[in-house]
């Protein structure tokens, strides 16, 4: 094999998740082209990256956005076909479906490759496209040694776990940009898109106030559409939110001693670049998608209805039932062990 097209549109967590496939396929074949299929989104993270051979980039929001106003069909359609000219541009070896979802089963198809592979238990009708049906894989597993199991289809060889992330600033750069005190840092993501998947509001603000003890500077992360809900939040501390590229994210969270997160997708760029993380959890399974490696933390409340993946609930113990009192010993627990040195050694 030659040329694989790798696809995994989105989103940033999963995207991260995914990149350790890139090193265990390089071990065996180093040789061997990769071109991935991303979208908008995430495309920053993955530009310059060594291992990339070609990015495809797909503007998928912004086609069905076009394509929703008749005044801007036709840019819809023109951006629709300049993405079907660059991805059938190469014939590849094989095309590798790591999202599973309709979205990815279209590129799939579209794809020039006689070798369509993927899993059989993938969703929204996407095993349908594929040539290779993998074995089903177990739900409980993590999604770092799903995509692995994938890898290892194809002969790649999975151990160590890497994850070869692409050139970003230093830490030391991105702070002297936004006239921050010199790292390390002590970073909070409160933000998430499920509801359900917040901490308390009232939490943070007394996590953070009892977080200054510790003798660190404060700074709090979000994306642009965060920016009112951590207005409320960040009183203590520097907000960030909206104010720093994919690249630059990886820079300052390169920075930091330790970081509290809910289930989002920088909690798994930190923790890709081996920063050790406090994970809050809640309808979620921190088996499946909580930090990949050794070092971090979990808290979860331990209710029976744990996780329910439910994006909305009437009254979400499962995260108010973890405490500010929990998390700061964590998180101080947390940072005398990397203070002492303990090794974060890849799962």
């Amino acid at each position: 094999m030659k040329k694989l097209l790798l696809v995994k549109l989105s989103a940033l967590g999963d995207v991260v998740q995914t990149l350790p496939v890139l090193a265990a396929l390089k071990r065996v074949h180093p040789g061997l082209a990769i071109h991935w299929v991303v979208e908008e989104e995430q495309a920053e993270l993955l530009a310059g990256h060594p291992l990339i051979e070609r990015l495809l980039v797909f503007p998928r929001r912004r086609i069905l956005r076009c394509l929703r106003n008749p005044r801007t069909l036709p840019r819809g359609w023109s951006l629709a076909r300049k993405f079907l000219q660059d991805l059938r541009a190469e014939r590849y070896d094989a095309v590798l479906d790591l999202q599973g979802l309709l979205k990815s089963a279209l590129v799939v198809a579209l794809a020039r490759s006689r070798r369509r592979i993927g899993f059989a238990n993938h969703r929204e009708g996407s095993p349908l496209v594929l040539t290779e049906k993998l074995p089903p894989y177990d739900p409980d597993l993590h999604a770092v040694r799903r995509y692995l199991s994938a890898a290892e289809h194809l002969g790649g060889r999975p151990e160590p776990v890497e994850f070869p992330l692409p050139p970003h600033p230093s830490a030391e750069t991105v702070g002297r940009r936004l006239r921050l005190p010199p790292p390390p840092w002590l970073v909070f993501i409160p933000a998430t898109r499920w509801p359900t998947k917040l901490w308390p509001d009232e939490h943070w603000r007394d996590l953070a106030g009892r977080a200054c003890a510790l003798g660190l500077p404060l700074l709090w992360i979000g994306g642009p559409g965060d920016r009112d809900y951590l207005a409320g939040l960040a009183l203590r501390g520097t907000d960030l939110s909206g104010r720093l590229s994919l690249k630059e994210l990886a820079g300052i969270l390169s920075g930091a001693a330790a970081v509290v997160s809910v289930d989002t997708g920088p909690m798994h760029l930190a923790a890709a670049l081996g920063r050790p993380v406090v994970a809050l959890f809640g309808p979620t399974a921190p088996w499946r998608t909580g930090p990949f490696g050794e070092g971090h933390r979990v808290l979860r409340a331990g209710l029976p209805c744990s996780p329910c993946f439910r994006r909305s609930c009437p009254e979400p113990r499962c995260m108010s039932g973890i405490s500010p009192e929990e998390v700061l010993q964590a998180l101080t627990e947390t940072l005398e062990r990397s203070r002492r040195g303990s090794p974060r050694d890849r799962r």
